[in-house]
């Protein structure tokens, strides 16, 4: 098979978490360029369902469909959907799946996405093509919401003023462009303070808010273990935070391990659920440093894995995410 274009973040250690073996199923739930797709079929004489809900992408798919011989299928949906992909296809388990969370080098590079500050465009931000706009976003909604966005998706020290002079600002004409947002959010924090531009955090927010990212992987981690059969591996690399608190408290929780040890004093508390999940790794793995010289995306990449076990999936478990701001009351100011 061909390479690809985009060499996608700690290809190895997905593969030696994964550990494709021959006869068995896999998801790639964030297709992409293919690259993780690419990889896995080449390293077992496996099946892969590759998931996107990007429409960009399906060129590289369908490339992959002629060259995998019958053993590649694409499905252009968001990965939280997994379940519906697989059923539709006439499945009912899979023995893997790999997750890349965020926003892709592909995305970034094309200016007419609005994913960059770095080039001017629209300021659209969807991945799917489809719903509220990071502009209908900074036009419609109120400054609380706003600041909130900003603070809760893009740690954003100085929220409430970046909400505020955005407010100033669209009163004036609305905001429409990728560029004229990092000018009024460059303002508003008083310039560059440090390595990073000062656009940053407001525009992975927005983007993060747009696409529902943290209920999308929320709905992806629980349907993961409905989804895996026992030793079935899960493998999620994320690259910021927000997203990697969440995978650890899904699987630290799954594993039985959440909330410590506690008081030796203290009542014995009634046992939890059966662990669904057994850590592949006690703590995250990160990039080496030569791919994190090379690649400066790998450089904030954490991967974590753990092995399905036959205990029943958890359908009481507590709420994994719950949205800031939801999406729903942007869509109906529109």
């Amino acid at each position: 098979m061909t390479g690809s274009p985009h060499i996608p973040v700690m290809l190895d250690e997905v593969l030696h978490a994964l550990e494709p073996r021959d006869g068995a199923l896999y998801i790639d739930g964030t297709f992409g360029a293919g690259g993780y797709s690419r990889a896995i079929l080449s390293a077992a004489d496996c099946r892969l369902i590759g998931i996107d809900r990007d429409p960009s992408v399906r060129p590289a798919a369908e490339h992959l469909k002629q060259a995998a011989g019958g053993r590649f299928a694409f499905v252009e949906a968001p990965f939280s959907a997994m379940e519906e992909v697989v059923r539709t296809s006439g499945g009912s388990h899979v023995d893997g799946i790999v997750l890349d969370i965020g926003v892709s080098s592909m995305q970034i590079d094309q200016a007419e996405r609005g994913f960059s500050f770095q080039k001017a465009g629209p300021l659209d931000m969807r991945m799917a093509g489809s719903g509220p706009t990071a502009a209908d976003a900074v036009n419609l909604l109120s400054e609380q919401e706003l600041a909130d966005i900003f603070y809760v998706y893009g740690e954003e020290r100085r929220s409430r003023r970046v909400a505020k002079f955005i407010l100033t600002a669209r009163e004036e004409a609305p905001i429409e462009t990728t560029d004229r947002l990092a000018e009024i959010v460059s303002r508003a924090t008083g310039g560059k303070h440090s390595k990073i531009h000062p656009a940053t955090r407001v525009f992975q927010a927005l983007r993060i808010f747009v696409n529902d990212e943290l209920g999308e992987l929320a709905r992806a981690l629980e349907a993961s273990e409905r989804l895996l059969a026992p030793l079935g591996r899960l493998v999620v690399v994320t690259f910021h935070s927000l997203e990697d608190r969440m995978v650890k408290s899904f699987l630290r929780a799954r594993a039985g391990l959440a909330g410590g040890g506690g008081s030796r004093h203290a009542p014995v508390a009634e046992a939890g659920p059966e662990p669904s999940f057994r850590l592949l790794y006690r703590k995250a793995v990160e990039a080496g440093a030569a791919e994190a010289d090379a690649n400066p995306r790998a450089r904030s990449a954490k991967l974590r894995a753990a092995i399905r076990t036959d205990a029943p999936a958890v359908t009481d478990g507590p709420e994994l995410y719950r949205s800031v701001v939801p999406l729903a009351r942007l869509e109906a100011a529109l």
